[in-house]
C-alpha cells in the first residue's frame, strides 16, 4: 500500500444533469442519492483499504477548491491539485502524475471520476487489487471493463483478446456506438464498456505520455522544481496556458500497444444523465423515482426531484423528468434527455447564472 496513490477528477460541469449540476456547484458535489453523503465524499470512501488518506490526490478547478476543503476536511492543501482552466483529462492527469512520481517514483496509481456510482464497492476494491497487482511489476496500462447488460449508445466499449487471462490485452476502443454496432458488440461478447479508471504505475504512465503526447509530457516534466513548492501555482498557470485540450481516451489509450482491461462487475453507473440515475435508483409503486414534498396523481415511470420548500401537484405524466433547483424548473421527457445541453445552451443565452 506504501506506494499505492489515487487521483480523483472531480472539475467537470456535469451539464447533462442540469439543473441540478451548475457550473458554481456541480453534481460531484450533491448528495445525488439521498445517502447523505456527496458523490465525491463516497469516491474517497470507496478508496479506504486501498491506499492510505494522505495518497489520495483530487483535481478539480481553482473554484471548487473550498467545496472539497468543505467536503473533504481531512485533504491537505497539497492533495487537493487547482486548474486554472479546463483541458479535458489528459492534461489533469499528466499534472497529478508528475507530481506523484516527484516525491515516488516507485507510485502504482489509480484513477478515478468523482461522479460515479458504484455499488458493490468491496467487489470494486477487490478488483482494483487486481489491477494495481498487474501495474505493481508491468508496463501495462489498465483499465476496467464494465460487463454490459444492454446495448447503450451512451458509454465507450472496449473490445479484449478473450482468453483465460484475469488482465486481458485490449484490442480496440469504440466511442458511443449507434444503436446498431452496440447490439453487434452484446452479440460478440468481447465487448464491455469503458468505465473510464485507469490503473498503471506512474513510470509506465510517463512513457506512454512521452510517446503519444510529447508535449503534455515536456510541460509537466519543467515542473519537478515546483511541486510541492511555493511557486507550484504560477508554475501551473504557465503550463495550462500551453496545454491542449484531450482526454486520456483519445490522447493515450485508444494509441497505446500495452493497454489491458480487467473485467468487471460491481453495479456500476457513470451517472452521465438523469435516465442513469432513474434505472440504478429505488422506484415507489408507480415506477416514479421520487425526491421532496409531492402528490402524485396518475404519473408513473418518471424521476422527480424538488425541493422541500414547496408542496408540489403533478397528475398525468408517463416517463418525465420533472427537476428543481435553485430557481431553474426543467420538465423534459426521459426519451429526451439528450436535449438537456440544448436548454443549457439557451438557459445561458437568457441569463449566465442559470447554468
Amino acid at each position: 500500500m506504501k506506494n499505492t496513490y489515487v487521483i480523483i477528477m472531480a472539475g467537470g460541469v456535469g451539464t447533462r444533469f442540469w439543473p441540478i449540476s451548475r457550473t458554481d456547484f456541480p453534481k460531484q458535489f450533491h448528495d445525488v442519492l439521498g445517502t447523505g453523503k456527496t458523490l465525491l465524499q463516497q469516491t474517497v470512501e470507496r478508496f479506504e483499504g486501498v491506499c492510505p488518506q494522505e495518497h489520495i490526490y483530487i483535481v478539480t478547478s481553482q473554484e471548487y477548491k473550498e467545496l472539497i476543503q468543505t467536503q473533504i476536511p481531512a485533504l491537505q492543501d497539497d492533495q487537493i491539485l487547482l486548474e486554472p482552466h479546463r483541458r479535458n483529462t489528459a492534461p489533469c492527469i499528466a499534472y497529478a502524475c508528475y507530481k506523484i512520481a516527484s516525491i515516488n517514483p516507485h507510485a502504482n496509481i489509480v484513477v478515478a471520476p468523482a461522479d460515479h456510482i458504484i455499488l458493490k464497492e468491496e467487489v470494486f476494491r477487490d478488483t482494483i487489487r487486481i489491477a494495481l497487482g498487474a501495474t505493481r511489476n508491468e508496463n501495462i496500462l489498465v483499465t476496467l471493463g464494465i460487463q454490459p447488460t444492454r446495448p447503450d449508445t451512451g458509454y465507450g466499449y472496449i473490445q479484449y483478446i478473450p482468453d483465460k487471462l484475469t488482465v486481458k490485452k485490449v484490442k480496440s476502443f469504440t466511442e458511443k456506438p449507434h444503436l446498431e454496432l452496440a447490439l453487434k458488440f452484446l452479440d460478440s461478447g468481447d465487448f464491455v464498456w469503458n468505465a473510464g479508471i485507469f490503473i498503471w504505475n506512474v513510470n509506465t504512465f510517463k512513457t506512454a505520455l512521452k510517446k503519444f503526447q510529447p508535449n503534455i509530457a515536456e510541460i509537466f516534466e519543467k515542473g519537478d522544481a515546483h511541486y510541492y513548492q511555493d511557486t507550484e501555482e504560477a508554475f501551473i498557470h504557465r503550463a495550462y496556458q500551453h496545454c491542449g485540450s484531450i482526454s486520456i481516451d483519445n490522447g493515450i489509450m485508444e494509441k497505446a500497444d500495452n493497454v489491458h482491461v480487467v473485467l468487471s462487475s460491481f453495479g456500476w453507473s457513470d451517472l452521465g444523465t438523469w435516465k442513469s440515475l432513474y434505472e440504478i435508483s429505488e422506484k415507489d409503486e408507480s415506477n416514479n423515482v421520487v425526491e421532496g414534498n409531492l402528490i402524485l396523481h396518475n404519473t408513473t415511470n418518471s424521476i422527480i426531484k424538488m425541493p422541500e420548500d414547496k408542496l408540489v401537484v403533478i397528475n398525468g405524466l408517463d416517463g418525465f423528468i420533472v427537476a428543481e433547483y435553485d430557481g431553474v424548473l426543467m420538465i423534459c421527457k426521459k426519451d429526451d434527455e439528450q436535449k438537456v445541453k440544448e436548454f443549457v445552451a439557451q438557459a445561458k443565452e437568457l441569463n449566465p447564472k442559470y447554468v
